[in-house]
């Protein structure tokens, strides 16, 4: 059946360049302002480097949403071609983008924006959905229906090493943060209706904090969308940490494909290094 419609997202997605080549989905890259340097969320600086500017100039980067008229001229390279348009947005919650790219699409055919309520490879679990509708040749209209219903089937959320960055940030208070960071405790960070809130606290060395965090998020008997989980993560010091966390999660749900990834420059300047998160979805 014939592809009428184009699945497009905010680079806050996180998907890796095979998934969205799989999928045929079109990554939107986000503004990073890194001093005097302003660059689009796609890979051309690493979060190493980003971490590193941090620590050495104390300042974060600053994510910007794209202008209305940017989300115009890139829906229109679609729908010029007779395409029509789904565009899921990182949380409203969290940025303006999903406003700015509604608003451009009101004045274009066939465009429908989703606010995904999510982010991060939550938001990518999304725009796979969504992508597997298009080629089944379903229409925008229809694809946005299904994307509004499915978002709160996805599970997203993470374990931060460090508050520091969400501190900066203006997320969570300095005094939080270093509580914290004293008493040694990992927070995690769940998604209720698209805000970042802090869900359990974990106390041990990184790697068992990570494992607690699986076992208490993939409980045996959920009812799993089994073909993809992904493990997410921001930058690990030992990056065998993931790999290893990747046959516990087996252990306890027989997921078909774990995708291990890395979120982008928009998502990781927020959490710090050594962030990571399990996301799935459920039926």
């Amino acid at each position: 059946m014939e592809q009428k419609t184009i699945i497009t997202s905010d680079s806050t997605c996180d998907l890796p360049a095979s998934l969205c080549e799989r999928y045929n989905i079109h990554k939107y890259g986000l503004w990073v302002n890194l001093g005097d340097k302003t660059m689009v969320d796609d890979g051309t600086i690493n979060n190493w480097d980003m971490y590193k500017y941090t620590r050495e100039t104390g300042k974060l980067p600053k994510s910007a949403a794209r202008s209305i008229p940017d989300y115009t001229d890139f829906f229109k390279s679609f729908t010029d071609k007779g395409y029509q348009v789904v565009h899921i947005n990182i949380s409203s919650e969290l940025s303006v983008s999903y406003q700015n790219a509604t608003l451009a699409a009101a004045e274009l055919p066939n465009v429908c924006t989703v606010d995904s309520r999510l982010l991060s490879s939550g938001q990518g679990i999304l725009a796979i959905r969504c992508a597997e509708k298009a080629m089944e040749g379903l229409d925008a209209a229809s694809i946005k229906a299904f994307a509004d219903e499915y978002k709160s089937h996805i599970s997203t959320s993470f374990v931060l090493d460090t508050l520091e960055f969400l501190a900066k940030g203006g997320r969570c208070s300095a005094l939080a943060a270093f509580g914290a960071n004293v008493l040694r405790i990992k927070p995690s960070i769940i998604m209720p209706d698209g805000k970042l809130i802090v869900g359990k606290k974990y106390r041990n060395n990184l790697e068992k904090c990570f494992e607690q965090y699986i076992k208490d998020t993939l409980v045996p008997d959920a009812d799993y969308e089994l073909d993809r989980v992904f493990i997410t993560h921001s930058g690990l010091d030992d990056p065998e940490i993931a790999e290893r966390l990747k046959a516990l999660v087996l252990s306890i749900v027989p997921f078909k494909e774990v995708v291990i990834n890395t979120a982008g420059i928009c998502v990781a300047a927020h959490c710090g290094p050594n962030t990571l998160g399990v996301l799935f979805s459920v039926k």
